[in-house]
């Protein structure tokens, strides 16, 4: 079994359960694997958060890369509204969640302020570009908590006149 499906086993346990159904047996079990298999990939629930953690941010930063903009608040503004047309960033709350351990949570809050700092002073208006940045977190926290508020399958074309607005104030 690959390390992603069990990633993906995990999260949907969460998602399904919360987080104390999440057990290195249960993840097992949901994976179809023995706990010897899951354990060879990762030999603590630690570690399986961890896990998650690392593939969570791994996945933000390739989508960042992935907008192929010079201006990096405008990538960060594209890969924002990518992660949450695509269900992506529910993850975050999910296995946010799962890290009883504050220290857990250190890569990610790392990374966040990288996304929040990077290349700011390059940028021609940086206190706009820190709040389109603050705006876009706003963003995934109620896409993530309360989808039914922001849903961008149903929001009648107010979703691509957020991301354009966002975009406008960000030379």
């Amino acid at each position: 079994m690959r390390r992603d499906e069990l990633l993906d086993a995990a999260e949907a346990l969460l998602a399904d359960q919360g987080e104390r159904a999440l057990t290195l047996a249960a993840v097992a079990d949901r994976a179809g694997v023995s706990k010897g298999g899951l354990l060879y990939h990762f030999g603590t629930k630690d570690a399986l958060v961890n896990g998650m953690i690392e593939r969570l941010i791994a996945d933000f930063d390739a989508l960042i890369a992935a907008q192929q903009d010079s201006c990096y608040t405008r990538a960060y503004i594209k890969a924002t509204f990518v992660a949450v047309r695509t269900g992506r960033l529910r993850r975050w709350a999910v296995v946010t969640g799962a890290a009883g351990d504050p220290a857990l949570l250190t890569p990610l809050r790392d990374a966040m302020a990288r996304w929040h700092t990077h290349g700011l002073a390059e940028e021609p208006d940086p206190v706009m570009s820190r709040i389109v940045r603050l705006a876009c977190e706003g963003l995934w926290e109620t896409a993530t908590q309360c989808p039914a508020v922001f849903d961008p399958r149903d929001d009648q074309g107010n979703y691509e006149d957020l991301r354009e607005r966002l975009l406008a104030l960000v030379p």
